[in-house]
């Protein structure tokens, strides 16, 4: 919690308090072609950890307000993007419901940021962070 909270205060973060949103969102931007542009607004983020069952377990949570996305379109229709929709199974309109698939979308990054949130901060908590990153290959 301090380093999400008094690390992204310090930093001067707009917009939220996390660890590392904007990574996410911008990797997947680039692979889904969306605007990367959009990161600004998309990567507004608040990840909260709570301890819960006495402490026995670890409730964590992102609310991300802002995501822009879209699955038709722009940068959706290159081959390498195209696929990568293609894949998450939301390319195109939705034939059902109009906006689902870039609801679907929006939900895939969320559920993104929640896992990369919880990697770094696992990384933070076992002080593997800095020594991962001083080992020379």
């Amino acid at each position: 919690m301090l380093k999400n909270l008094t690390g992204s205060a310090m930093a001067g973060a707009l917009g939220g308090f996390n660890a590392h949103a904007s990574n996410i969102v911008t990797a997947i931007y680039i692979a889904t072609g969306q605007d990367p542009a959009q990161n600004v607004e998309s990567s507004h983020c608040i990840t909260m950890m709570e301890a819960v069952n006495d402490g026995k377990d670890l409730h964590i949570s992102v609310t991300m307000p802002s995501i822009e996305v879209g699955t038709v379109g722009g940068g959706t229709q290159l081959a390498s993007q195209s696929a990568c929709l293609n894949l998450l199974g939301v390319k195109g309109a939705s034939k059902e419901s109009a906006g689902a698939n870039s609801r679907a979308l929006a939900t895939i990054v969320a559920g993104a940021v929640l896992a990369g949130e919880l990697s770094l901060m696992s990384a933070l908590a076992a002080g593997q962070l800095v020594k991962s990153h001083m080992e020379v290959q």
